[in-house]
């Protein structure tokens, strides 16, 4: 059976806790966080990110969160606690969805950069 891009929004929404961007920047003060920026290199380009944020396009995720693939990031660390954001909360949200896929507990969706570039210097 086909799933729609609404189906996997939906349970992604589901599996990953929405976060504002005050509780997020509780977590980064308290230590032990990884911010991931999902977007596509030119909005990253564009607009800059989050201070401290590690950029990985959303279509690489898999392959630097995953420990035995050889484009592994040492970064991304399943005992952390990971944030993640892109334009508008899409995008992260099915990343989050995929983190907790591979045994990533403490995964968070932060939603756009928009939405939160206010509330954390870039």
């Amino acid at each position: 059976m086909a799933t729609s891009v609404k189906q996997m929004l939906e349970a992604a929404n589901a599996a990953v806790p929405k976060i504002t961007s005050d509780q997020a920047a509780e977590m980064i003060k308290n230590g032990d966080t990884l911010v991931v920026d999902v977007r596509d290199a030119p909005e990253v380009a564009a607009s800059g990110k989050i201070a401290g944020a590690v950029h990985v396009s959303r279509g690489m995720l898999e392959f630097r969160a995953d420990p035995e693939s050889p484009y592994h990031d040492k970064a991304f660390d399943k005992t952390k606690t990971v944030i993640l954001y892109c334009a508008s909360g899409g995008r992260s949200a099915l990343a989050g969805k995929v983190l907790k896929d591979m045994g990533y507990d403490k995964v968070y969706n932060v939603g756009g950069f928009k939405d939160w570039s206010g509330a954390v210097e870039k």
